[in-house]
């Protein structure tokens, strides 16, 4: 169960504990370790929130995971987590602090998904013109490949959405057969 109220309480705490000893750049690369093993392993977020394993097991197999690769503060952290019960918010945990250090940096996040892989050319060309855009802040361009969408593209920027793929407009033809507005014309 998604509990985002909980998960930015505590990413706000991190990030404040991390500024005031001049850690945050390395908390930072910690979280976003963490984000990525919790995205490249369902097993690992289905074991953090299973209420059948003991916070103690938890506890020794996140340490066994991320020991040699996060820091002393980060560590303390995940510990103090496993002790209050909420090692199955890590994940959401870890986006939000990363969600957080992105406001707080002026970083804006772009999510780039197409049909097919795209050139580096075209990569930097996107960013340089979402530069272009936001010259107040940094562009950090994420893209993703997802073949459904056969063609075209959708784009995530700010919370807004633009979806230029093939596969929608596909779905929008089926509404409008679904709907057959032009059998009412047609007597």
């Amino acid at each position: 169960m998604s509990n985002t109220r909980l998960a930015h309480r505590y990413a706000k705490s991190i990030i404040d504990l991390s500024i005031e000893r001049n850690q945050l750049e390395v908390v930072y690369a910690d979280m976003k370790y963490l984000q990525a093993v919790c995205k490249a392993s369902a097993e690992f977020r289905t074991l953090l929130a299973s209420p059948v394993i003991k916070a103690d097991k938890k506890e020794a197999i996140i340490k066994a995971v991320t020991a040699a690769n996060v820091s002393e503060l980060t560590n303390a952290f995940t510990k103090l987590l496993t002790t209050k019960g909420r090692e199955g918010d890590l994940f959401e945990i870890a986006n939000s602090f990363i969600a957080q250090y992105n406001e707080l940096k002026g970083i804006h996040s772009v999510k780039l998904t197409t049909a097919v892989e795209i050139s580096d050319s075209l990569k930097q060309s996107i960013q340089q013109q979402a530069n272009t855009v936001n010259p107040t802040g940094t562009v950090e361009l994420e893209t993703v490949v997802n073949p459904d969408l056969i063609g075209g593209f959708v784009l995530e920027f700010d919370n807004k959405l633009v979806d230029a793929s093939i596969q929608r407009d596909l779905k929008d033809v089926k509404k409008q057969f679904l709907k057959n507005y032009y059998v009412s014309s047609i007597k």
